[in-house]
């Protein structure tokens, strides 16, 4: 078991329209100190091809490619233990408190990415106001991995 301090700060600011909330960052991320760092996440190309753009070459650009595209980042688990980057091993976690963010900017959906990270969300927030939409994990693990899905996600809010 790995005690890990904490996650990432979310990414967000006054303008934001959808947040996407992951589990925790992976061990890729946690060595990339950004969030979806393993190349091999269909993150980052999911994303910036729904809005025709390559991927970010650094954290600044990528945190600029959010915040221009009105996509906020976080993740629901800000503290645990974890084996590895294995959802299935999050214990003894802290959650994030995303009112913050919902009253601060103009989130009309939530994205969350993943089962595990619906999970723990549901346990924390499934009476909020805000509509939230579970996705299939852009995880390279996951093998039920659905684009289409994902962009008809992006599209209810940005077209």
């Amino acid at each position: 078991m790995e005690i890990i301090k904490h996650g990432f700060e979310p990414v967000y600011d006054k303008e934001s329209k959808i947040l996407i909330l992951g589990s925790f960052p992976s061990v890729k991320s946690r060595e990339a100190v950004f969030y979806y760092g393993n190349k091999q996440n269909r993150f980052w190309k999911t994303v910036c091809s729904f809005f025709g753009e390559n991927i970010p070459e650094n954290v600044q650009a990528k945190k600029e490619f959010l915040l221009r595209h009105k996509i906020a980042l976080w993740d629901i688990v800000t503290e645990c233990e974890i084996v590895g980057s294995q959802d299935s091993t999050i214990k003894n976690f802290k959650i994030a408190d995303i009112k913050n963010i919902l009253q601060n900017s103009d989130i009309c959906l939530i994205i969350v990415n993943g089962g595990k990270a619906y999970e723990i969300f549901l346990k924390n927030y499934k009476n909020i106001s805000t509509p939230y939409i579970k996705l299939p994990s852009t995880s390279p693990a996951n093998t039920r991995f659905s684009k289409e899905e994902w962009y008809a996600a992006l599209s209810s809010v940005f077209g």
